[in-house]
């Protein structure tokens, strides 16, 4: 190998080290930079799990595939005496549509639960091609038109999507706060409920 060669080499090699070096360091930064954004921002469990619904977030009003509104108080009245699950979820959110899959199958494994789906979608239009493009149309559908903050997101704690909220066949919150379909302490109080 000549002089030149071995130069040309050690010079690329040089290069190539350098590059990776960079890029190594550039992901722990960015690595680290996620970290702190999801220990900082995330999700966070609330500090008071609540077990009723104030009078301010039951008024709060939802619409709606067809265009017309109800309040959250008129939804869940209409399944006092069945357990239910509120589920509230957008089509924007990388990690509702992760667990999409595992909804259906906990909503085939608990025929007897209701499962209300709460968007919290941008835009109506938005919402329509989700229920179609996630099997959904079949199913109890309300978008809040207002969006993320509004009084019964504010009541609840949001903090983060998805989410999950069951009601006992009374209408009282039983579990406040869950955040994946195969969370086996939701599983678990969704079999107790409904052996009552």
């Amino acid at each position: 190998m000549s002089l030149l060669n071995t130069i040309r080499l050690n010079f690329e090699t040089f290069i190539l080290l350098n590059i990776m070096r960079f890029f190594q360091k550039t992901l722990s930064l960015l690595f680290l930079c996620n970290l702190w954004v999801g220990l900082v921002f995330g999700q966070k469990a609330p500090e008071i799990n609540k077990s009723k619904f104030s009078k301010a977030a039951l008024s709060q009003m939802v619409y709606k595939v067809n265009g017309d509104s109800l309040s959250v108080k008129k939804v869940l009245k209409q399944h006092r005496g069945t357990v239910v699950v509120l589920d509230l979820w957008a089509v924007w959110c990388k990690d509702c549509l992760a667990v999409m899959e595992d909804n259906h199958k906990l909503k085939e494994r608990f025929p007897d639960v209701k499962f209300i789906y709460l968007s919290l979608d941008r835009s109506d239009t938005a919402w329509y091609k989700a229920l179609e493009k996630y099997h959904l149309t079949n199913e109890e559908n309300y978008w809040f038109k207002s969006g993320w903050k509004n009084s019964f997101n504010n009541y609840i704690d949001l903090n983060w999507i998805p989410r999950y909220l069951v009601l006992n066949k009374k209408g009282a919150i039983s579990g406040y706060y869950f955040v994946h379909p195969k969370d086996e302490t939701f599983i678990a109080l969704l079999n107790r409920l409904t052996k009552k």
